[in-house]
């Protein structure tokens, strides 16, 4: 009986050392990177360009070939309020380019983190800065024929989704929703960017050891949510006439859950 009880000792003070060991405490001198992982889906389907058929709230049939958006003006907030913001930081999230949909954000401070916010979009400030300032995906000359800029008064292209429906009111029966409109150059638009604000139920933790992947999905079938239909307008390519399905945009993404994984 005796033996017993000291390894039951043993063995509830193993527990204690292993819950309170250096590797579970946050070190505020320590860094490390956060993965931000998007997951395009329609309703409960994964995302499939061009070989899919889905159907939106209005019960139109319809195919993706293409979707793209920027995210940028990353924050992130700890549990206790303290903010990290990434400035001058953008990415552009391609479906055909399964590299683009991992985010790593490099040297954030240890801490728990429950809030995550970014624009879909480019501000304003990067929108009319010099070409020298825009490069990497802000550059214009890198997307090929997949165009994600206006070289006329609406600069970017924040959301891009191409398909066709049988609904669409084209000769082609092809839609396609162009979203920009950052407030214009020489004349004013529409600003069509919007701000993602999503809580992180599960703490995204990051430690010395530990780099937090948080899986974000953005349901495409949200996009129509603010009452936008293909039939009732197939082409949107003006700021002036986006905002509905820029507020279906807002509403696409929730995050799913949090890989919390040390490092070997």
């Amino acid at each position: 009986m005796k033996n017993s009880c000291v390894i039951l000792l043993v063995f509830l003070s193993s527990l204690g050392f292993m819950s309170c060991s250096p590797a579970d405490e946050i070190n505020p001198n320590d860094t490390n990177s956060v993965i931000l992982e998007f997951e395009n889906v329609v309703g409960g389907q994964r995302l499939a360009l061009g070989t899919a058929t889905y159907t939106n709230p209005a019960g139109e049939p319809f195919t993706i070939t293409r979707l793209n958006y920027f995210v940028s003006n990353i924050k992130m907030t700890k549990s206790d309020g303290q903010e990290v913001t990434f400035p001058g930081q953008y990415f552009l999230v391609r479906q055909s380019d399964p590299t683009s949909w991992k985010i790593t954000l490099p040297e954030v401070p240890a801490g728990d983190y429950i809030k995550l916010d970014y624009l879909i979009g480019v501000d304003s400030l990067r929108s009319v800065a010099d070409i020298s300032q825009r490069t990497g995906v802000l550059d214009p000359a890198s997307y090929g024929d997949d165009n994600m800029y206006w070289s006329w008064n609406s600069g970017y292209i924040f959301f891009k989704m191409e398909g066709t429906s049988s609904r669409a009111t084209t000769p082609a029966q092809n839609f396609q929703f162009h979203i920009g409109g950052f407030g214009g150059f020489s004349a004013r638009t529409a600003v069509n960017s919007r701000t993602i604000s999503l809580p992180i139920t599960q703490a995204a933790q990051v430690r010395k050891n530990v780099i937090p992947t948080v899986h974000i999905l953005g349901d495409v079938l949200k996009v129509f949510s603010a009452g936008h239909t293909i039939n009732a307008r197939s082409m949107v390519h003006s700021p002036a006439v986006a905002a509905p399905v820029a507020d279906g945009v807002k509403t696409m993404f929730q995050v799913d859950h949090v890989h919390n994984d040390k490092m070997p």
